[in-house]
């Protein structure tokens, strides 16, 4: 059994943590962290877990926080888990960052997105978390940068297709629709109820932090300067991400050869699921608390352009889900394990 902590355990994606590890067989959460509700117990915070988590959440304090667990989800803010990160690793403790500290190679590309590095030595040891990409090198890191949701439900569909030479490079255009809880649990403008509810609307366009990490991996699995335009847009409901890319395909390439890339590439990964043979194309409903990926494609025979479509629920896979899965891979578990949540039918 690992004993595990949670910095950062009353955002959304904390709080998703909480909700999936309290019922995962081979972990025990030992320590949570809150600035905002230190001295309060969890399920005060959130009653649906009342009867499940009774913990108290705590100050963070790294004198005394490292003793409490061997591996450490640090669910922050940008900029903080740098200043903590190379003090767990330092402890011998096994870290997954869900904010974007550690998810770039580069650190130019990081401070061009972000802020100053102050752990940029951390950089080259870190593993971009991205499960069905990269779990060998999971399997021997200490510290892992969670990706971010966009990034996973824009990745995933387009890096097999990229690396067979099946589409051009050059030509892809990616919008992405969110649901409200992307934003997070801070109080913003742009999140309040009469703001959201009944609006559909793009924004930060060609301008957002994900791109440069999209980008990077791109390049990174092609060899290849892969810059592709990527539209973020808020939907109105509380969970889920669908995402659509649009790319040309290469001279001759089919429906088959698509379908057979993408079964090859994905064959033996349980949350990978492919929906073309079942003719039908992903649904935000369908993945809803759920670690699955649903991606489906249709070939636009006019125009010789795939039309490629994933559907991620964006705390799950797009974030805690895809922590777990990557916690259960670093210590040699099953890497379903505690994740086989079976989808709600509505």
């Amino acid at each position: 059994m690992v004993r595990v902590g949670i910095v950062g355990a009353t955002g959304y994606a904390g709080a998703e943590l909480v909700r999936i590890l309290s019922g995962h067989p081979k972990a025990k959460i030992t320590v949570i962290t809150s600035r905002q509700y230190a001295g309060t117990r969890f399920d005060r915070v959130f009653p649906s877990m009342a009867g499940h988590v009774d913990l108290v959440c705590e100050e963070l304090s790294l004198e005394q926080l490292y003793k409490k667990a061997d591996l450490f989800f640090l669910s922050l803010p940008h900029k903080i888990p740098m200043e903590i990160a190379p003090v767990l690793i330092n402890k011998g403790k096994k870290v997954i960052d869900l904010s974007a500290d550690f998810r770039f190679k580069s650190h130019k590309a990081y401070k061009d997105c972000y802020q100053e590095h102050t752990a940029k030595d951390l950089l080259k040891k870190a593993v971009y978390g991205l499960c069905e990409i990269y779990s060998d090198k999971i399997k021997n890191s200490d510290l892992i940068g969670n990706p971010g949701c966009y990034p996973t439900s824009t990745l995933l569909p387009l890096i097999p297709l990229l690396k067979a030479g099946l589409i051009d490079g050059k030509t892809i255009i990616t919008d992405s629709k969110s649901g409200v809880s992307g934003a997070g649990r801070s109080l913003a403008l742009s999140s309040h109820f009469c703001e959201a509810n009944e609006s559909f609307k793009a924004y930060k366009v060609a301008v957002h932090r994900h791109n440069p990490e999209i980008n990077e991996i791109l390049s990174i699995e092609t060899g290849k300067n892969i810059k592709i335009t990527f539209v973020p847009h808020l939907v109105p409901m509380t969970r889920g991400m669908l995402t659509t890319s649009y790319a040309q395909l290469k001279k001759n390439v089919s429906d088959k050869d698509i379908n057979e890339c993408l079964k090859s590439f994905y064959s033996g990964r349980p949350f990978i699921r492919l929906l073309y043979d079942q003719n039908r194309l992903p649904d935000t409903m369908h993945v809803r608390g759920t670690n699955y990926c649903d991606i489906g494609f249709v070939i636009d025979k006019q125009t010789n352009r795939i039309i490629l479509i994933s559907a991620i629920d964006n705390l799950v896979k797009g974030a805690s889900g895809q922590a777990v899965q990557n916690m259960n891979i670093m210590l040699g578990f099953d890497e379903t394990t505690g994740l086989m949540a079976v989808p709600y039918p509505l």
